[in-house]
């Protein structure tokens, strides 16, 4: 089976489409699937070593995203796309992203016949409320809407979302969570020398938020939430790993926070495990891999009750879920888990047990079967009496 990638994204950028992309090519090379891939042209001094399950690989002209400049927009290819998969068919396309280079992959592939799966990674609707633009909301939806109505299925990675969408009119919904390591996210990653640095004594509490620094992931919460958490704990250090174009305004806010940047994937393990509460406000996730990562590494997570939350947690089994937009309940459940050290270490205990059920095999399994169906969906269309 040979499979096309199509995305806007790809490592080493920092974000959850890369990352899962990521993810899953490397258990169809480990299946020994052939693997195509499509992205924009990276940017300047950006290099990584070709994945090894990528057979063959077009680089389109790309734009800066604004507000994003490290993802780069794909710029339509039909020419080149077409001239790729007359030489080299493949048997389904995946496209992750669905900007313009997205538009023109589908077109390419339907009109020459080949199945295309879609996979939505990122709410654009909710972000268009995020940035004062509520207006132009309806009609992203209905451009998003058209997009994935014209693939032969979506994969969407919650229970939630795919009823949310399809109260919305999308059709052909399949839901695909994502995995975890469990070994390199883990509590025995936890560095003595890491939190020396974060200026952490041996037995001082650590609360994390890991994430994009901008203004769709509910920062003003988070802000609070850090006040009222060191009114009540003094003694209790915040570290915030990531970057964005909200950091400095949140450095002025939170000047006793410890600010770590983007940090390397093979260190964000130590960061996670050297901590014991995690908080993460943020209401625009389709997933949120942090949040299952976290879970993995033995935190206590404080988060709202959607996408991954709504999937993983049990509230008060294994973490406090609390009901979407009640900032006063988020802030509430903060400051009661961080006066009770017991009761915070057994939330993250059974946290990360909970997290060792997601499997990037069985994410993986999902996806083939998918694109298999997509596949033989497509051949009998082509062929009803099965010629």
């Amino acid at each position: 089976m040979r499979i096309c990638l199509v995305s806007e994204t790809w490592p080493p950028d920092i974000n959850g489409v890369a990352h899962t992309l990521n993810h899953l090519a490397d258990q169809l090379h480990d299946r020994g699937i052939a693997l195509q891939l499509v992205r924009p042209q990276p940017r300047q001094g950006w290099y990584q070593e070709r994945h090894p399950g990528i057979r063959a690989e077009l680089l389109v002209r790309g734009l800066a995203l604004p507000g994003y400049r490290e993802v780069r927009l794909g710029l339509p290819a039909p020419r080149r796309l077409k001239r790729l998969w007359q030489d080299q068919r493949p048997d389904v396309v995946y496209l992750a992203t669905q900007g313009p280079l997205g538009w023109s992959a589908r077109s390419v592939a339907r009109r020459l016949g080949i199945p295309v799966v879609a996979g939505w990674h990122t709410n654009f609707d909710h972000y268009c409320h995020d940035y004062h633009l509520p207006w132009v909301a309806p009609a992203v939806l209905s451009v998003l809407r058209r997009f994935h109505n014209g693939c032969a299925a979506t994969l969407v990675p919650t229970h939630a979302l795919a009823a949310r969408l399809a109260e919305q009119g999308f059709q052909n919904l399949e839901v695909m969570g994502r995995g975890i390591d469990g070994e390199r996210f883990s509590p025995h990653h936890r560095d003595s020398l890491l939190r020396e640095q974060w200026g952490v004594g041996e037995h001082q509490p650590v609360a994390l938020h890991v994430g994009r620094l901008a203004s769709e992931k509910n920062l003003a919460l988070l802000e609070e939430s850090f006040r009222t958490l060191l009114e009540a704990r003094p003694d209790m250090a915040l570290v915030i790993v990531g970057d964005g174009p909200a950091r400095q305004r949140l450095e002025r806010a939170l000047p006793n926070a410890h600010f770590t940047g983007f940090v390397p994937r093979e260190s964000l393990a130590r960061h996670y495990a050297s901590a014991d509460l995690f908080l993460f406000p943020s209401l625009s996730e389709t997933w949120g891999n942090v949040v299952l990562e976290a879970m993995a590494s033995g935190l206590a997570v404080v988060a709202f009750r959607q996408a991954a939350a709504a999937e993983l947690i049990d509230h008060e089994c294994n973490g406090l879920a609390i009901a979407p937009n009640d900032d006063a309940g988020f802030r509430d459940a903060v400051l009661t888990l961080c006066q009770q050290p017991a009761r915070y270490a057994r939330l993250g205990r059974a946290a990360r047990q909970r997290a060792l059920e997601y499997r990037w095999s069985a994410i993986a399994d999902t996806f083939l079967t998918v694109l298999q169906q997509a596949r033989e969906s497509t051949h009998e269309t082509a062929h009803p009496c099965g010629v």
